[in-house]
């Protein structure tokens, strides 16, 4: 087996050097995974080139001693890796008026770089929403406010199951509200950019695993009317990544977990226009 050559960050106008403004990998930790310091030390010193974020998941850094988090956050910035929250900040404003002023004190006294902003979490109006961002950002942190896309499952097309070949399937009834919520999301988003928000981030999973067979302008409409620098998409697997890559390009922003990190910069090197299996291939091959 061969192994891939990918280009160099020189040699790749689509691949800056960190600190990057697209073409963003942010790695997940520690939700899914536990990782020790001992563990993100080993990903940083072998995979930190190709890492520019790491975002604590699920409200983990909540159950994590100070002293921990302070020492992953310190070990991060020396690599150049910026530390974001994640979904966490609604259990904050239940504190009270100034719960959530507190929340991002809090997070400025620990060095986090970035606040995540859940917008469906959350179940603020949206001049709340805004206020919140201006909060964060007159705290001299980043605002990444994070949308989720409702898919309507009435719009999947139905598998072919044990029919028999030829046989009439009624079509099921379209709904509209998918993209009337895709529109009102795109607006959303728009007055949090507005407001100085860095970056949205969208969770619209249920799209991509069916990008192959439709709702792909789904996608197309939130880059279109957002700005591909300014959108950053949960990959959920590898598979959706490349899908990612496929269609956009190196400069495409992308959230997704440490064990793809290799892989998907690959995939943002070359492009490969190949099944994600081939790309696993040539990164076993290499390490």
């Amino acid at each position: 087996m061969s192994a891939y050559k990918w280009k160099s960050f020189e040699e790749n106008e689509d691949r800056p050097i960190k600190p990057r403004l697209y073409g963003v990998t942010e790695m997940r930790s520690p939700h899914y995974n536990l990782f020790t310091p001992n563990v993100l030390q080993d990903i940083f010193e072998s995979m930190g080139e190709y890492v520019d974020g790491l975002k604590f998941c699920g409200g983990s850094h909540s159950l994590m001693p100070k002293t921990c988090i302070k020492e992953v956050i310190d070990m991060a910035h020396q690599h150049d890796v910026y530390v974001s929250t994640g979904d966490w900040a609604e259990h904050m404003i239940r504190k009270g008026p100034s719960g959530f002023k507190d929340y991002v004190e809090e997070c400025k006294e620990m060095g986090f770089d970035t606040i995540e902003l859940n917008v469906g979490s959350l179940g603020s109006p949206e001049e709340i929403l805004l206020r919140f961002i201006r909060l964060v950002k007159s705290g001299g942190m980043k605002a990444k406010p994070h949308f989720e896309v409702k898919f309507n499952k009435s719009d999947v097309p139905s598998g072919g199951g044990d029919r028999a070949y030829g046989a009439y399937i009624p079509p099921a009834p379209r709904s509209f509200e998918l993209v009337e919520d895709v529109d009102l999301l795109i607006r959303r988003a728009e007055r949090c950019l507005e407001a100085g928000a860095d970056m949205i981030m969208i969770d619209a999973d249920d799209v991509c695993k069916h990008a192959d067979n439709m709702r792909a302008d789904i996608i197309a409409k939130i880059i279109g009317r957002l700005g591909i620098e300014k959108t950053m998409f949960e990959a959920s697997n590898q598979r959706t990544s490349e899908w990612f890559i496929k269609q956009y390009g190196p400069k495409v922003n992308l959230f997704i977990d440490h064990s793809d990190v290799v892989d998907v910069e690959c995939l943002r090197g070359r492009n490969l226009g190949r099944n994600h299996a081939s790309v696993l291939g040539s990164s076993y091959f290499m390490f």
